[in-house]
C-alpha cells in the first residue's frame, strides 16, 4: 500500500533529507513545507494518508498546527516527529490529537512501520518514551480530577474505551467482544460525545490518564 505524507518541518536539509529516505522506500511525499501555516492549507487541499509535524517551529508550533488541523475538522493520522522527549509534550500531543509521537533518530525503516502503524489506526509512541506513557498512567503526571468523566458511559462504553486506551483498533475491539465494526464505530462516536473531544486519540489519553484498564476483557484475549 502506498502512502501519501505531508511532511510539516522548518529544518530545509533534514525535510529533503527524509524526503530522499521515504520515497526511496515507496513512500509518496506529497508536500515537504516549512511554515506552519502552509501546511494546514496544504492538509485540507492534498488530504494526505498522514501528516508527520515537528514540534519545535517558528511562529506556529507543532502543538498550534495540530491543534487547528483538528479544530479544521481534518481527521487525517497527525504524527510529532521531533527532538522533544519532554513528557509534558507527548501528553500535549495526544491530548491534542495527534496518533504518533515520534523521534528524530529513529531508523528510516522504524519510521517506515510506525507510519503504516499510524495508518491502520494505531498509536504509536517512540519506544524511549514508553516509560513516560507509563508514568501517565500511574498518575504521576497528572493531577487530581473531581467528577469522573466516564460517569455518563455505559458499561459497553467503558469497556470499549478501556480497549482503546490499550490501542485497539475497531477491528480488534469488535473481534474481541464479538460484535461488529459498525457497532463498535457507533459505540466510540458516542464516547467522544460524551467525553467532548474530537478524536479516539483523545478519548484513549483521557482513559490513560485516570487509570482506565480494559483488565475485565481479559478473557477475550
Amino acid at each position: 500500500m502506498s502512502l501519501r505524507i505531508l511532511m510539516i518541518d522548518d529544518h530545509t536539509l533534514f525535510r529533503v533529507g527524509l524526503q530522499g529516505l521515504l520515497e526511496h522506500r515507496g513512500i509518496e511525499v506529497v508536500a515537504a513545507v516549512g511554515d506552519g501555516q502552509e501546511g494546514i492549507r496544504l492538509a485540507s487541499e492534498l488530504e494526505p494518508d498522514v501528516v508527520l509535524l515537528d514540534m519545535r517551529m517558528p511562529g506556529m508550533d507543532g502543538l498550534g498546527v495540530l491543534r487547528q488541523l483538528r479544530q479544521a475538522g481534518l481527521n487525517m493520522p497527525i504524527s510529532m516527529l521531533t527532538t522533544s522527549s519532554n513528557e509534558q509534550d507527548l501528553v500535549e500531543a495526544l491530548r491534542s490529537g495527534a496518533q504518533g509521537y515520534l523521534i528524530k533518530d529513529m531508523q528510516p525503516d522504524e519510521l517506515v512501520v510506525a507510519l503504516r502503524d499510524i495508518v491502520a489506526g494505531k498509536t504509536v509512541v517512540a519506544p524511549d518514551l514508553a516509560p513516560v506513557l507509563a508514568k501517565v498512567v500511574q498518575g504521576e503526571t497528572v493531577t487530581e480530577q473531581g467528577d469522573s468523566p466516564f460517569d455518563e458511559l455505559t458499561p459497553r462504553e467503558s469497556e470499549i474505551l478501556g480497549l482503546l486506551a490499550e490501542g485497539q483498533s475497531n477491528k480488534t475491539i469488535a473481534r474481541n467482544l464479538g460484535i461488529s465494526d459498525g457497532t463498535v464505530k457507533l459505540h466510540v462516536k458516542a464516547i467522544l460525545r460524551k467525553l467532548g473531544v474530537h478524536s479516539r486519540v483523545e478519548a484513549a489519553v483521557i482513559a490513560v490518564e485516570h487509570g482506565m484498564r480494559a483488565t475485565q476483557n481479559n478473557q477475550t484475549q
